[in-house]
Formats: C-alpha cells, structure tokens, sequence
C-alpha cells in the first residue's frame, strides 16, 4: 500500500507530466523519495472528463520504477490512448486523474478465482489479448461472467471465448486512488 504522500506525488507528477507535454515544456523531475516509488511496478493512469473516460493507458509488468511507469502512462493516457484524440489545452482544467498501481499478475485455472472488483482480468488467446482494471466491473455493474464476456470483446475476440480451453485468463489486483480522494 503506498502512503498518502506518495498517492499524491504520484497524481501530481502525472498532472505536471501532462501540463508540461501541453506546453512544450521539458517533463518535471521527480525526487522518488521513498523505495517504494523506486519500485518497478506496473500502472495505469486514467483520465475522466466530466466523468466520462478521456483516456486511459497502462504498463501491466513491472518493467519501470513506479514514479516512472506513472510519468510515462500519463503522456500515453493524454495524448496517446487510440480512441481518443490528443489531449487538447483547453481541456486540461476539465481533467481528473486516476491511478491504477498494479499487483504481479498471476495465472488462474478456475473462474471461481476472480473476485469481482478486486481483481481485474487479462484474456489472452493466439495473438489476442484483452484487459479490464478491476474498477471496471465495479462501475458498470457487472457480475464476473459479464466482466468476462467484455474483456474478451476487449481483445477482439468473442464473447464466451473465455471458456475455450485454449483461452488463458489472469488475474491481478491494483491500488487505485484519483485526484477526488484528495
């Protein structure tokens, strides 16, 4: 669990990283000034615009220092989320940012496994792969087959794929905090 203090470096660090790209100006330095934003650890940064998803883009492996993972998915979320256009500067002050800090994620052998929202899930089959964060399925309602159903549509596959037996499914969880927790 990450502190107070670190949830909301990190939030700042992702609105001054986003602010700083929207200005042309170089990204702020970062002072990771514990071990645990040193941590390599995956991230999702999410941006909501009047409550409607704007972007959202995340590292799922733990492949960057924390601090760093959130830096770079916040250009990503802002300016680079496919369905999406390019963050706009008149849309900065419209923005509110969400983190989503990964846990390692892990391999299930049975559905019975997934805890609608705590774990989120990563379906992947062939060349194919879908993931759902875990607050997803909180926000929309969904019980765990339907949560199911959409991450297979999320990676373009059918919905039922999930109970092909070719079809891997993993779990993880994630700490999610905004900027209206603070």
């Amino acid at each position: 669990m990450l502190s107070g203090k670190e949830r909301e470096a990190l939030l700042k660090l992702a609105r001054d990283t986003i602010k700083a790209k929207l200005n042309g100006k170089p990204l702020p330095k970062f002072d990771p000034f514990t071990d645990t934003l040193k941590e390599p650890r995956g991230a999702f940064v999410t941006l909501h615009k009047h409550g409607s998803l704007r972007g959202c883009i995340g590292y799922v492996e733990a492949i960057k220092p924390l601090w760093q993972s959130v830096q770079d998915m916040a250009i990503a979320a802002a300016f680079q989320d496919p369905r999406f256009p390019p963050l706009m500067p008149d849309e900065f002050d419209d923005i509110d940012l969400e983190i989503s800090v990964m846990s390692p994620i892990r391999k299930i052998s049975s559905i019975d496994e997934i805890e609608v929202g705590k774990h989120g899930i990563i379906i992947k089959k062939g060349f194919n792969q879908g993931l759902l964060l875990p607050q997803v399925a909180t926000e929309q309602g969904w019980d765990r087959d339907t949560f199911l159903e959409h991450t297979c549509y999320k990676a373009g596959l059918y919905g039922d794929c999930w109970k092909d037996p070719d079809t891997e499914i993993y779990i993880f969880s994630a700490e999610v905090f905004s900027e209206k927790d603070y």
